[in-house]
């Protein structure tokens, strides 16, 4: 019995917990698609497949040794193919990951000399959406929201008393 009353907070945070509305999930995306990040594909068409939202990924996935990432801080570097200033400079395994945290354009290129043939990619990133309104749309009467409100006290009240019941633990709403 003590066992059970111990779970009592436990289901009450739960039950409060499912009834949060989701965070939006960020999105990974393999550069290339499944081609990866290689020569001979069309990066200029690859990101109009896709909007890409602050907190999502970039994956480049490469052939070790072969290639690199340089993220280059402007257009003016991305054109040149100019990796001198780079942001960020990556060689190493077979992959590199980054977070867009911010919006704006990113540029990347393959510093060594793909980047000449098209092994290079740009990236605009926009704010993240806002959540979808919830289901229950708000209404005019403040009447029909304090109703609103104490249904849904009572329907939690409900729940928990179920869950109490169901562990045999006293339960008073």
């Amino acid at each position: 019995m003590a066992a059970a009353r111990n779970l009592l907070p436990l289901l009450t945070l739960l039950l409060f917990a499912a009834a949060a509305p989701a965070p939006s999930a960020a999105t990974k995306f393999v550069v290339g698609d499944k081609q990866n990040w290689a020569p001979n594909v069309n990066y200029t068409a690859w990101p109009d497949k896709y909007h890409f939202h602050v907190d999502d990924w970039l994956q480049f996935n490469y052939e070790k040794d072969m290639y690199d990432v340089v993220q280059v801080a402007d257009e003016a570097a991305y054109q040149k193919c100019d990796p001198s200033n780079p942001v960020v400079s990556y060689n190493r395994g077979r992959n590199y990951v980054i977070q867009l945290n911010r919006t704006g354009r990113y540029y990347f290129i393959c510093s060594r000399g793909y980047c000449w043939n098209g092994m290079k990619v740009t990236v605009l990133v926009e704010p993240r959406p806002a959540p979808p309104p919830s289901a229950i749309a708000p209404s005019a009467s403040g009447a029909d929201a304090s109703a609103f409100g104490v249904s849904s006290w009572a329907l939690a009240a409900a729940a928990a008393s179920l869950c109490a019941a169901v562990l045999g633990l006293p339960f008073a709403a």
